[in-house]
């Protein structure tokens, strides 16, 4: 597909789901969270079910809800608190170094740049920008599983990387619609365009989507 066709799609796939998942959505949730809360949560929820970083960001917070606070406390109390997220040894290492870099170079503010973010330890492309859209609405488009698999099924995007996919959604999503992408993606993810058993017939996209032509289940 060249580039004016999945720009068109790309136009065509914001309006629909836009209708489609309208007042189901969490990005005006999200956004009511500060940077600060947003950076380590989505650190935390690396490789972890929602559920289960709702449950560890919520002790967290409840007893470190600052960077001061968070450099201040012990390694092992950090995991205990987190310990509902997986790999929560290695997460609370990184968390707790992010908050002492953020005390001691930010004054405990979490900055605005993704250069700046993604030097952060355990801060990659994808956790960076939900930092700028969901903390700061900043547009970006992360990538995650649900971004990467549903790009490549509407072949949006052919890239074999969540980071050229970035890159390729950047060139064919509109900038104003950007801040949209992970949101939209996430949640058709998560209801309708599952990776096992995707419930093509109900799908806003099935009429443009080359994958749910195909399939119709």
């Amino acid at each position: 597909m060249d580039l004016q066709k999945r720009r068109k799609l790309a136009r065509t796939a914001v309006a629909r789901l836009g209708r489609f998942l309208k007042g189901k959505t969490f990005l005006g949730h999200k956004s009511a969270y500060g940077p600060f809360e947003v950076l380590i949560s989505t650190i935390i929820s690396q490789r972890t079910r929602d559920e289960n970083t709702d449950i560890a960001s919520s002790k967290l917070f409840a007893k470190y809800p600052t960077a001061g606070a968070i450099a201040n406390a012990k390694e092992g109390d950090i995991a205990k608190l987190i310990h509902a997220a997986g790999f929560y040894n290695q997460k609370a290492k990184e968390i707790r170094e992010v908050c002492k870099i953020l005390v001691e170079e930010y004054a405990g503010v979490v900055p605005n740049s993704r250069e700046a973010l993604e030097a952060l330890p355990g801060v990659g492309p994808k956790t960076a920008g939900c930092v700028l859209v969901y903390g700061f609405g900043i547009p970006a488009i992360p990538v995650d599983t649900h971004v990467f698999r549903i790009s490549r099924w509407l072949g949006l995007s052919n890239a074999k990387t969540p980071e050229k996919t970035e890159k390729e959604l950047e060139m064919v999503f509109q900038r104003k619609d950007w801040i949209l992408v992970n949101e939209y993606f996430v949640r058709l993810g998560q209801t309708v365009c599952r990776p096992v058993g995707p419930r093509c017939k109900v799908c806003p996209l099935n009429g443009v989507c080359p994958t749910g032509k195909k399939v119709r289940v």
